[in-house]
């Protein structure tokens, strides 16, 4: 793997630029989840409704806190892919894909052990549960493509179009790994 990275230019790049655009819409996407859900709530006495387990707190929220630890391997492969370390950047990247894997097998064998337990049809709950928890998952997949796409480019070095690459990725991960800290404090809220 080459190291060599072009030397910075002087505006930014149109890839931060379009995920500044894919936060600020996926951001107001899921904020409106988030809000419905907890509007939903407030509107009935129990939350969730008879019937239906209340959800799990502990093992949500430890799995919340795996995944925005790996924003610290994103961060540091951003700053490796910089200064032109692209085995750095390619192992930070690895490591921090590993990670994200094992949430998102967790975090589906959880949702299709919900699934079984109640439905999304038939409640109001269930539908703003597994739409929440759903499109979060989805946002964490695209991740690990983008991860997967990523570590296949810079296994032919570093350019400046891969340096705005790791760095654009970095800014989708830290943007998903604080949303999905929210969506879990928002569901493990009806526990309390």
């Amino acid at each position: 793997m080459s190291s060599v990275a072009t030397p910075r230019r002087g505006s930014l790049p149109n890839g931060v630029w379009g995920i500044a655009l894919v936060i600020a819409t996926e951001g107001a996407f899921l904020g409106c989840l988030i809000a419905s859900y907890l509007y939903l709530g407030s509107r009935r006495e129990t939350w969730p409704p008879p019937g239906i387990p209340e959800p799990h707190v502990l093992v949500p929220l430890i799995l919340a806190g795996v995944l925005l630890a790996t924003s610290v391997p994103m961060f540091f492969a951003s700053f490796a892919a910089r200064r032109g370390a692209a085995r750095a950047a390619w192992l930070l990247i690895f490591a921090a894909l590993i990670v994200q894997c094992g949430y998102l097998a967790y975090q589906v064998h959880l949702f299709l052990r919900d699934l079984d337990a109640f439905s999304p049809s038939a409640s109001a709950y269930g539908s703003a549960y597994f739409t929440l928890l759903g499109a979060h998952h989805v946002h964490v997949l695209f991740g690990i493509l983008l991860d997967v796409w990523l570590l296949a480019r810079l296994t032919g070095g570093l350019s400046e179009y891969r340096v705005t690459a790791v760095r654009v990725v970095s800014w989708y991960w830290h943007f998903v790994n604080v949303l999905g800290v929210l969506i879990t404090i928002t569901i493990v809220s009806a526990a309390w």
